[in-house]
């Protein structure tokens, strides 16, 4: 057996930017970072991505190509205390750099203990985040930085890495290998380069060969893990998604669990399941139930928290309350024959009563003229034109058949008679 203490990744962890693979958006030849880094310009930034993508790889070039002092803190076990010790010691210095990984887990008040460091330019901020940092960071600090999106892995970036491990790591150089079948193991690793290097190390540790033939039983035996191997980008991939849409539309909650499930163990990427969940739940359920959005799109913001393996229980969750919702595709139907409309007959005036009229110039033009605020008429209605003069009549909406909407048609109808065909 071949052994050292220390991970994979970290052994082979590139220090040039020509090393790096993936991100080419931003670090390949024409990135907008590495123009920067090349330029000597580094803008305080957060670097957004999934786990095991390069940012904290990126954050280590930056220093190394900018030769700058270099602090790093973790956001799980570091404080204000922490934070303002190391913006001492850099207005001593010059340009220092401090790299904050998992920077969604600052607090407000730790974050406000950066604000002014990084506005005077007495250090260089470079925060990780696996988290929207639009949700996650302070607004303030965010003008601050720039933020740049990592993203995912491809399976050829990940089969590069594999390559590049038993080019350059002094173990694995003893050895020679082939990849029979990547499937579990770009499974097991969830796209995520710092899990597969582990586990390539593992294998290699577990095995005495000097060649290695990597299977999907190979590397299942090794992380004690079993999954059920579908192709995320082949035809199986789309079959099963198809079908977890269609059964859900359908109102099958029991079909809806069963592709759930078989997503699940596959190994599917837990934010592609909620995020087709949240538009399923628009375009199919719509109206006829408004809480079902409500849910999907509080599923989708809980599992990108979670994460697998609890994900599971609120997706199941979500499936079941979507699979089993009154239908209606109601409103979809309508923005795409109102957007089919506008595409014909293009930029119609707006009524001169609707106009709004924020200058005496304006009004006098008579921009806002004979507008009715509903609010000053029974029930809150006062029947006016609002229509373009062409469009007189055109509906687009027509409630769907399910108790919520015909309520709506009955309001509809009573206030507008026959005019939209209510």
């Amino acid at each position: 057996m071949f052994f050292n203490q220390h991970p994979l990744a970290e052994r082979i962890r590139p220090t040039s930017l020509d090393d790096l693979i993936g991100q080419e958006h931003l670090v390949g030849e024409n990135g907008i970072l590495r123009r920067s880094i090349i330029q000597g310009v580094i803008p305080s930034m957060i670097l957004w991505g999934p786990p095991g993508v390069g940012k904290t790889t990126i954050a280590n070039i930056i220093a190394n190509t900018a030769k700058r002092p270099f602090y790093t803190l973790s956001a799980v076990s570091a404080g204000v205390k922490e934070v303002r010790e190391i913006i001492e010691k850099s207005k001593r210095q010059q340009q220092a750099i401090l790299f904050i990984d998992e920077i969604h887990r600052f607090n407000k008040s730790q974050q406000d203990a950066l604000l002014g460091a990084v506005e005077k330019g007495l250090v260089t901020l470079i925060g990780a985040t696996t988290e929207n940092p639009s949700f996650e960071v302070n607004s303030a600090l965010i003008s601050r930085c720039q933020v740049y999106h990592l993203k995912s892995l491809s399976e050829e970036h990940l089969a590069n890495l594999i390559s590049r491990a038993f080019r350059l790591d002094e173990n694995l150089k003893k050895r020679t290998f082939e990849l029979k079948e990547t499937g579990a193991m770009f499974n097991i690793s969830g796209g995520d380069a710092r899990k597969l290097l582990n586990l390539v190390d593992l294998i290699a540790n577990q095995s005495a060969e000097t060649h290695i033939e990597f299977t999907d039983e190979l590397a299942m035996n090794a992380a004690q893990k079993k999954v059920a191997l579908y192709d995320k980008n082949g035809e199986q991939h789309y079959d099963i998604i198809s079908a977890f849409i269609k059964s859900m539309r359908g109102s099958d909650p029991n079909a809806s669990v069963y592709y759930l499930a078989r997503m699940i163990e596959g190994g599917e990427d837990v934010k592609f399941i909620a995020r087709r969940m949240l538009i399923l739940a628009s375009e199919d359920i719509g109206n006829a139930n408004p809480t079902a959005l409500v849910l999907a799109n509080n599923c989708f913001q809980a599992v990108n928290v979670i994460g697998y393996p609890e994900a599971e229980i609120i997706l199941s969750q979500c499936a079941v309350y979507l699979a089993c919702s009154p239908k209606s595709n109601a409103t979809y139907l309508a923005i795409k024959k109102a957007r089919r409309t506008v595409q014909e007959t293009g930029d119609l005036p707006v009524p001169m009563s609707i106009r709004n009229a924020p200058t005496k110039l304006m009004k006098d033009e008579g921009y806002g003229d004979d507008y009715q605020y509903a609010h000053d008429f029974p029930g809150n209605f006062a029947e006016m034109e609002f229509m373009p003069d062409k469009m007189k009549g055109v509906g687009f909406y027509q409630p769907g058949n399910n108790a919520r909407e015909e309520e709506a048609r009955k309001r509809l109808r009573a206030m507008w008679k026959e005019k939209y065909g209510y």
